[in-house]
């Protein structure tokens, strides 16, 4: 049995995209984003009252980088993986984590536009510095890419990162990175990728949050 616990436009579309992509059946239980994460029985399976978690050969696995590497693993046959004495394994497993350091700015951004609902809670400098380093992530995938994907071929590191720069996208404008851009086109033109979209509303009302002006 594996079973994703997942929220919108969360880390998780990591996981759930990453599911697709190897074409395993899979149990699919979804939440909204409120205190529901922090109540029982959620609590109980993962503390920390966040996504993703996924459930599988009786093991409970709470973070996105792992679980990539984990199910990569699993499934060896999707090709999805880079295994150890690959010449690809240092820079599959670098990018795989490094989605997580796009995410830390994009969450920081999040709290300030979406989860701190007045404007006296904000920080317009918090909101500028964390735009510039989440455009310097952005950056250094832009000049990684010297081929199709990040790697020789689709993997992994693609969903990962793909996902990451999906969620980045809403506070940095992702058309000043045209080679990054047209990555992002290729890899979001999946159908994997098109079913780990939320249906309906997901946790960004907007499609972009421009940082604010810091006044005189």
């Amino acid at each position: 049995m594996i079973r994703l616990h997942h929220c919108h436009q969360t880390r998780s579309m990591r996981s759930l995209w990453l599911l697709y992509e190897i074409g395993v059946d899979f149990e699919l239980q979804v939440y909204p984003f409120d205190k529901t994460l922090r109540e029982e029985p959620y609590r109980s399976l993962n503390p920390t009252g966040r996504v993703p978690t996924l459930e599988i050969d009786g093991l409970t696995l709470t973070e996105s980088g792992a679980i990539a590497e984990y199910l990569c693993e699993r499934f060896p046959e999707a090709g999805l993986g880079r295994e150890p004495g690959h010449n690809e394994r240092g820079a599959w497993l670098n990018w795989i984590h490094f989605a997580e350091t796009i995410s830390q700015h994009t969450a920081a951004l999040t709290q300030q536009h979406v989860a701190l609902y007045e404007d006296h809670m904000r920080s317009p400098i918090v909101m500028q510095l964390e735009a510039k380093r989440l455009a310097k992530t952005l950056a250094t995938v832009e000049t990684g890419l010297a081929n199709d994907f990040l790697l020789s071929s689709f993997s992994a590191a693609d969903v990962g990162v793909g996902q990451a720069v999906y969620m980045a996208g809403h506070f940095v404008k992702l058309e000043q990175f045209p080679k990054l851009s047209a990555w992002f086109d290729r890899i979001t033109a999946r159908p994997a990728y098109q079913k780990a979209l939320p249906e309906g509303a997901g946790l960004y009302a907007k499609d972009f949050y421009p940082p604010w002006e810091i006044s005189a």
